[in-house]
């Protein structure tokens, strides 16, 4: 939803009064930017990997957050941005009644689109790597390709996680580590329409009597 912003610099605070929940801005450098609606396809990527990962974590029995276009504040004194997806896990208490996460999510993931390139790549990188992010994806369906950046243990950057089975005809395989293992194929990224989570959730052995109808 569009909604007239302040053009001159505003307090985070004040952007926080001009933000609702059917806006789609962020707060850099002391100016509100609004962001165009997301296309159904980003959206439907979007849902396809928060739907991947919860049934994940619920499988653990793991009582973590997913959520989509929620604000996060890596730091006091930081830019407000707002990820396509973060999770924060379960050892973190997030409030029922947040607005914004105030300080790091533990895996960020954006989806690329023409006009975000930058943003996503550069700057957000930047950001999320000096914030403490712990893990941060970067999908871009319009290249096709799909990056992994994590955090070792008390490193100060990102590296980027190898992928396993790589080829030309390939997009490989990445595991995550800090979602218990979940195995993610990249092509499954590339798939118009999206793969239906049945045959992957089979794959796992966790499908129980009565799940997806």
């Amino acid at each position: 939803m569009y909604k007239p912003a302040p053009q001159n610099r505003v307090t985070f605070s004040q952007f926080m009064e001009w933000n609702t929940d059917e806006t789609w801005a962020e707060w850099v450098d002391g100016f509100i930017r609004q962001f165009p609606a997301f296309s159904s396809d980003d959206r439907l990527l979007s849902g396809f990997l928060a739907n991947l990962m919860q049934t994940s974590l619920e499988s653990r029995d793991c009582a973590a957050s997913v959520l989509p276009l929620f604000l996060m504040r890596c730091r006091p004194d930081g830019n407000a941005r707002l990820p396509d997806l973060l999770y924060v896990s379960p050892d973190r208490t997030l409030p029922s009644d947040a607005y914004f996460l105030d300080g790091p999510a533990d895996l960020v993931i954006e989806i690329v689109s023409p006009e975000s390139v930058r943003r996503d790549h550069v700057e957000k990188f930047a950001e999320y790597e000096a914030g403490g992010v712990g893990e941060y994806w970067i999908i871009d369906p319009t290249t096709q390709t799909a990056e992994f950046y994590i955090r070792d243990a008390g490193a100060k950057h990102f590296r980027r996680a190898p992928l396993e089975g790589l080829t030309e005809e390939n997009g490989g395989v990445y595991t995550c580590e800090m979602l218990g293992g979940l195995r993610i194929d990249v092509d499954w990224l590339w798939q118009r329409p999206l793969p239906s989570l049945l045959p992957i959730v089979t794959g796992w052995g966790l499908l129980t009597h009565g799940q997806f109808g």
